[in-house]
């Protein structure tokens, strides 16, 4: 493990922000465990649908808060864009060749994904499996999707988001709102905000990386104005909670974006810049920093397989408690309904960590293009941390 990390450190490049590989690894990790906590998969007369325990405990919807790291992952996403591609055309390579390496690292690992989900629906449809379970499945899946496809569109608009002030896209969000909310405006008008909500912490990444944007008073002043916004919608103007959606409830935060959850969003990327300072000065330990660069190294196809993982732990579990006689595993296959499933749930993230190590170890290589740090090859580790 010593050699490991005296390995990564070596082959980061002196000049790369290690800060900004943490605050997207934290953004990725929040997001899994997130959905682990939030999604219950349950079985019922030999099918599966999924049941959200903040339907049932609203009392813990503040796990929402912290989990939904989307927006830093946008602000991330277009500090680096932006810093990546003004580099790629000051050494003359251009915007073709620097979109093609970003979006082949996006697309390569989703292709595998598809492709493997693809074969296991085939399988289960022809093996009689209900439909249900199959739908269910397949959407748990599918849906972390959607956003990869907003940040591909964001990515290749890149050269004109630079030139876009965040405040822009911002009073998009919130004219679309007034028509939607106030005025009793058409619902398809919300899904404009699915581009714009994204676009303000993207822009704000570009401008960030333009040196516009002071880290310590920037943060300060979107994080004092951005948490009493989000209250105050929430408190005054009826908008949700939670900040992610719930199933059955009459307006999601995030399907489309709302404008609580763009203000929430802004005050996650004030935090975000305030801990820019201490990350960088932590990161100069090796060990930590390796952590960091093996997280986001595998970053997207963490994303990608997370929910696979939980649904194979669910399923080989409910196969395994039959075969067995003890039936459903409690915050595995049970209604989540009460606080025993909360503290039953925890104790299965960790069997979903493991899971997902599997699911990492077998298809990371899809992502890195098949490349590993070694003793022999020092300038392609290189190469590989600067891209994570």
């Amino acid at each position: 493990m010593r050699d490991l990390v005296r390995r990564v450190d070596a082959a980061t490049p002196p000049g790369r922000d290690r800060a900004l590989d943490a605050l997207r690894a934290l953004a990725v990790l929040g997001v899994v465990l997130g959905h682990w906590l939030v999604t219950a998969l349950t079985s019922d007369s030999g099918t599966f649908r999924v049941v959200s325990p903040l339907s049932r405990m609203p009392e813990f919807t503040p796990v929402s808060w912290v989990f939904q790291t989307l927006a830093v992952f946008f602000l991330v996403g277009g500090r680096v864009a932006a810093a990546g591609l003004a580099g790629s055309l000051a050494r003359g390579t251009g915007y073709r060749t620097w979109l093609a390496v970003r979006l082949g690292r996006l697309f390569r690992p989703v292709a595998v994904v598809l492709a493997v989900w693809s074969a296991a629906t085939l399988a289960m449809v022809l093996g009689g499996v209900p439909w249900e379970t199959v739908h269910t499945l397949g959407r748990l899946v599918l849906s972390p999707l959607w956003f990869l496809g907003v940040f591909a569109a964001l990515t290749a608009a890149t050269p004109l988001v630079v030139k876009v002030h965040p405040l822009w896209p911002l009073a998009v969000v919130l004219h679309v709102d007034v028509i939607r909310f106030g005025f009793g405006g058409p619902g398809w008008l919300g899904w404009t905000n699915v581009a714009a909500g994204w676009l303000v912490p993207y822009c704000l990444g570009t401008l960030w990386a333009r040196g516009g944007v002071r880290e310590r008073s920037a943060g300060r002043v979107l994080l004092v104005t951005g948490v009493p916004a989000t209250v105050l919608l929430v408190a005054l103007a009826g908008y949700p909670a939670s900040m992610v959606g719930v199933p059955g409830a009459a307006v999601s935060n995030l399907a489309p974006p709302t404008l609580a959850a763009v203000a929430f969003g802004l005050a996650q990327c004030g935090a975000a810049l305030l801990l820019v300072g201490p990350l960088r000065r932590s990161l100069r330990r090796p060990s930590l920093w390796a952590a960091v660069a093996l997280v986001n190294l595998g970053a997207m196809t963490v994303f990608l397989w997370h929910q696979t993982a939980m649904m194979a732990v669910t399923l080989l579990g409910r196969l395994a408690g039959d075969l067995t006689g003890h039936g459903p595993l409690p915050g595995l296959h049970t209604v989540p309904d009460g606080h025993s499933w909360v503290l039953a749930r925890m104790g299965w993230v960790p069997v979903f960590g493991l899971a997902l190590l599997v699911c990492v170890a077998v298809f990371r290589a899809y992502e890195t293009g098949g490349r590993r740090p070694s003793r022999s090859r020092r300038p392609a580790a290189r190469k590989q941390v600067q891209r994570a």
